[in-house]
């Protein structure tokens, strides 16, 4: 997907007034589409985000214990091991099952839904997604986590 001068539009439209989200947490952005992975990190930067980026199951596990983020944006359809593998494998590591987990996703059955959530993702968000709506699901697990953890 290509999206000429959305991240320049943005600008104006986001965050309604609202702080930046504190002291740029940390987020995994997995995608096996480069283009789609660049503009969800320039989307997550505009949020206020420090973003570490992974192209496929095997590089989102190695960076999420190398570098344990507050937050995981993560596609279901990858080349290697799926999405639904990769949260499995995130909740049955001690270190990791703190972080939250949304799948942002072309799988837009309910039965995909219910399945992504199922495995331990905390939100679900269908492609093409609201950017208000990624935003809002953002906010509230890095407040959260903040709260819990911080």
């Amino acid at each position: 997907m290509y999206y000429p001068n959305l991240i320049k539009d943005l600008k104006s439209s986001l965050n309604s007034g609202q702080p930046p989200v504190d002291n740029r947490p940390l987020v995994l952005a997995v995608d096996d589409n480069h283009d789609n992975l660049e503009l969800l990190t320039q989307i997550l930067d505009l949020f206020g985000c420090e973003c570490v980026r992974a192209v496929d199951g095997y590089a989102a596990l190695s960076a999420a214990v190398d570098r344990s983020p507050d937050l995981i944006v993560l596609d279901i359809c990858l080349p290697d091991l799926d999405g639904i593998e990769v949260v499995k494998r995130i909740r049955k590591n001690p270190a990791l099952i703190h972080i939250p987990i949304v799948a942002v996703t072309a799988l837009a059955k309910t039965e995909d839904r219910d399945r992504i959530l199922q495995a331990g993702c905390v939100e679900y968000l269908s492609k093409p997604f609201n950017i208000k709506d990624l935003e809002t699901i953002i906010r509230q697990h890095l407040h959260y986590q903040r709260a819990v953890y911080g």
